[in-house]
């Protein structure tokens, strides 16, 4: 049987969801089940990093997926937004600012994860923060460790959170609904 118009032959099969592929005589006519996407997942390490390239929620599941199969029995984690008063508590904040000498700011971040990790025998531990600017509730900075026991954990975790305040070069900028700002040391 000879077919002059190739609709004649794909129409039918268009409403039976072919969607015109092409038939061979080896074609399974059963419908094809959808594949499910997977989601690819990041790979975050701790670092500075620009807050359009960062999705928290996505580091958190690498941090947990990176756990498995080890002697973790505590995970801690910190997750610092940005507050709605300044540092002093005198004067509404619109948003905050966040910025930063990288290669500075990477290298200490790195030192201080060594450092814990080697005194509190940690499992992993990650230090990651955005740049740019936030709006009053969004996210900033995710601390998270882990750890065979939780005392371990908790105490890695502040400790962690002390030192990053302090010893990488960031540089935090407040600014006020009254339009002024200022600088955080």
């Amino acid at each position: 049987m000879l077919f002059n118009d190739w609709k004649t032959v794909t129409r039918p099969l268009q409403k039976r969801g072919y969607n015109n592929r092409v038939l061979s005589a080896h074609h399974d006519p059963s419908p094809r089940k959808k594949r499910r996407k997977q989601t690819v997942l990041s790979d975050f390490e701790t670092g500075v990093y620009r807050k359009q390239e960062l999705n928290f929620a996505l580091a958190y599941s690498d941090f947990i997926r990176k756990i498995r199969n080890t002697n973790t029995g505590a995970v801690t984690s910190f997750l610092g937004v940005a507050r709605p008063e300044s540092a002093s508590g005198e004067k509404r904040v619109k948003s905050l600012v966040m910025e930063s000498y990288e290669r500075h700011a990477n290298k200490a971040l790195r030192k201080i994860c060594d450092e814990l990790r080697a005194k509190y025998r940690l499992n992993r531990i990650i230090i990651i923060h955005a740049l740019g600017r936030f709006k009053v509730g969004e996210p900033v900075v995710l601390v998270a460790v882990a750890a065979a026991r939780r005392d371990s954990a908790f105490e890695a975790l502040r400790e962690a959170v002390e030192r990053y305040k302090k010893e990488p070069a960031l540089f935090k900028q407040e600014i006020y609904v009254d339009g002024s700002s200022s600088w955080i040391g």
